[in-house]
């Protein structure tokens, strides 16, 4: 789940400065690093590479612990994110029914491939592997919200709702 800062005007020192005080009231709880990577997304929208060193200084974890957590989980972002959140499906029943087709026909309405975000920040696409939705396949979700038996010229308009 991503949680977004509504501090609109807040200095990236600010952000720094209320990570800081995430990471004081939890790096002596052991198997905190990943709460304290939540929170700091949470606050900074992203975790950029200087950012990780930041947590992995005032922490004392190794950068490479640090960045292997980051990208092992696909919760955690390491570029900017768009505002909407769009996740194709390609489980099995998805992708047989047309999955590659609804990725194929976003890349061409957004002019981006999986795990890109649009220059307007406004939409960030990314593939999973099963939404839990087989049986009304193909399925994509935008924020959390599932759409089932998806094509391609259905696409346009939903989108036009974000």
């Amino acid at each position: 789940m991503q949680t977004k800062c509504s501090c609109l005007n807040e200095t990236d020192a600010e952000k720094y400065e209320r990570i800081a005080q995430v990471i004081e009231e939890y790096k002596d709880r052991e198997g905190s690093l990943i709460q304290i990577l939540h929170m700091s997304q949470g606050i900074y929208g992203y975790l950029p590479l200087e950012l990780q060193k930041f947590i992995a200084q005032k922490t004392a974890i190794p950068l490479s612990k640090v960045n292997g957590v980051i990208t092992f989980y696909s919760f955690f972002s390491t570029q900017p994110r768009g505002e909407n959140t769009i996740r194709v499906c390609l489980g099995t029943a998805c992708y047989v029914r047309g999955g590659k087709k609804i990725l194929e026909k976003i890349h061409e309405l957004l002019g981006i491939g999986a795990g890109q975000t649009t220059p307007d920040r406004k939409f960030t696409l990314e593939v999973m592997r099963c939404i839990g939705a087989c049986g009304l396949a193909p399925a994509i979700t935008i924020n959390g919200k599932v759409y089932k038996r998806v094509n391609p010229d259905k696409l346009e308009k939903i989108l036009e709702e974000y």
